[in-house]
């Protein structure tokens, strides 16, 4: 019954998405997207800022979070081994995952070996990253979403926008269609007269959730952290959904990306610092749940934990790249972003939206689709994502290395196989571009001569780029030519010394 449109379990990829300008041009298009986009992340954004403004020590608490990712990330496999030692003396069963596909294959199997039909879930990137409710669905097991974003996704037949709100590109009445109109072909039907009032949707949703809850006896789960040392993963929550999610069901499986752990219990104390003020500007989460292992008293009896890599081995090879690793999804950069306010999430093709998205799932993925190879050119350049990120990604940098990985093309090795890549099409006439002009910059005596020529033409200049330059012009204005060369002005004037009004 999944109600998400089809993805590749490959590589998470929508299947018929466009480039990023074809799709963010249609999104821009949008006049209700755009208000609704306008609106939520501007609010976001705003206690956000007052959210971190009470902490003298918020830059500290920053470079902490970078530091302690930095740390766990050079030493991943050793942390990686003491996670599974630590799970597994606590009573719990991990499975590595190489990709998508065998993560797929492992929670298929271990849903059918407890003969249900049914799980519920806790919110998790991660199973949508590797299209896990399509993969249970093809084998005849239902996938529930329990987060009320996630729901609303889920019973609209569509795709998630947004890290923290994948249902932010609705609003209250889309929200209250949908839930009138779908909500009986999953369970329970919405009430009668339902209105769009927040606490008339939510107590539908309630509703309709409770039975679910209470009949589901396995429950699927990701983690926003994991503890190597005692083997303890962490979500952290706003609804208390996930709770029943994790303690309800008799057996519970986490789907987790391998970068999602931190080495003690000390260290993640910075996190839950850092991770309600930068997403849902709380200082801290409503709901904390943290579980280790099984126990015979209270929550599962049976626990799995499927460690995720599908790309994160290679993206960790790659010295400037690996930084989008540390990101412990805030989602503060997609709410400043001017791009993702104007183009939204659906238009980045991935359940890695915004900026974090264009970095992220080119790394993951590879370059060599149409969406992925525009992913890193989705951006201004502004900087405003690097100033928010709590664990100081410079994502302006990524963007930049990507680039320069899309344009070069070459050779990178994806799951363990060597791929080579041709250079991407449509950058012939930049790569051409840029040999001319180191050319010229080598020359002192061609430089002068061209930029002299170009003084002196500048009136015949056309106002926008021909043939593949025209894609750039469209969208920009061509900076203007000065009457006269900086160096010729710079020789006549005694470097400015002798211009009129300058000094003498």
């Amino acid at each position: 019954m999944s109600g998400v449109s089809e993805v590749n379990g490959m590589n998470g990829t929508f299947v018929g998405m466009p480039s990023f300008p074809t799709a963010a041009r249609e999104a821009v298009g949008n006049k209700t997207l755009r208000a609704n986009l306008r609106h939520a992340t501007h609010t976001i954004r705003d206690k956000r800022a007052r959210a971190v403004a009470e902490l003298d020590d918020w830059a500290q608490l920053r470079e902490a979070g970078k530091r302690i990712k930095d740390e766990t990330l050079r030493h991943l496999d050793r942390y990686l081994l003491q996670l599974e030692e630590s799970v597994t003396a606590a009573g719990g069963t991990v499975h590595w995952a190489a990709d998508a596909d065998e993560a797929n294959r492992i929670v298929t199997d271990l849903v059918k070996a407890t003969g249900e039909a049914e799980v519920v879930k806790v919110k998790s990137m991660a199973t949508q990253e590797i299209g896990l409710n399509e993969a249970l669905e093809a084998e005849g097991i239902h996938a529930y979403e329990t987060d009320l974003a996630e729901l609303i996704v889920q019973l609209g037949k569509d795709r998630p926008s947004h890290i923290l709100v994948p249902a932010i590109h609705r609003n209250r009445g889309e929200i209250r269609e949908i839930f009138a109109r779908e909500m009986s072909e999953w369970g329970r039907p919405a009430p009668d007269g339902l209105t769009d009032t927040p606490a008339e949707l939510a107590e539908a949703a309630r509703l309709h959730l409770r039975e679910k809850f209470l009949r589901a006896k396995v429950g699927v789960s990701g983690a926003n952290f994991m503890v190597a040392e005692t083997g303890t993963l962490v979500v952290v929550e706003s609804e208390g959904n996930g709770r029943m999610c994790l303690t309800l069901p008799e057996t519970l499986i986490s789907v987790v990306g391998i970068e999602k752990i931190v080495p003690t219990w000390r260290d993640l104390e910075v996190f839950l610092q850092t991770l309600p003020r930068s997403s849902t500007a709380e200082r801290m989460n409503p709901y904390t749940s943290m579980w280790t292992g099984t126990s015979e008293e209270d929550g599962p009896g049976t626990f799995h934990l499927v460690l995720l890599d599908n790309g994160r081995t290679d993206t960790l090879a790659d010295e400037v790249g690996r930084q989008a690793l540390r990101c412990i999804r805030c989602s503060a950069c997609l709410n400043v972003c001017p791009v993702y306010e104007r183009a939204g999430g659906h238009a980045y093709g991935s359940v890695y939206p915004g900026p974090i998205g264009a970095i992220l799932s080119p790394q993951l993925r590879g370059t060599q689709s149409e969406i992925d190879a525009s992913l890193p050119y989705a951006s201004s350049l502004c900087g405003a994502c690097y100033d928010v990120c709590p664990v100081a990604i410079d994502i302006p940098e990524v963007l930049v290395h990507l680039r320069e990985r899309v344009v070069q093309g070459g050779e990178v090795t994806r799951h363990g196989t060597k791929v080579t890549l041709r250079p991407a099409k449509g950058h012939a006439a930049e790569r051409a571009a840029m040999r001319a002009a180191g050319w010229a910059f080598g020359r002192p005596a061609a430089l002068r001569a061209g930029q002299r020529l170009a003084s002196g033409t500048r009136r015949f200049h056309p106002r926008t780029l021909p043939g593949p330059g025209r894609a750039w012009s469209a969208t920009r204005d061509l900076p203007k030519v000065p009457a006269e060369p900086f160096r010729d002005w710079w020789r006549r004037t005694n470097g400015g010394r002798t211009e009129k009004g300058g000094t003498k």
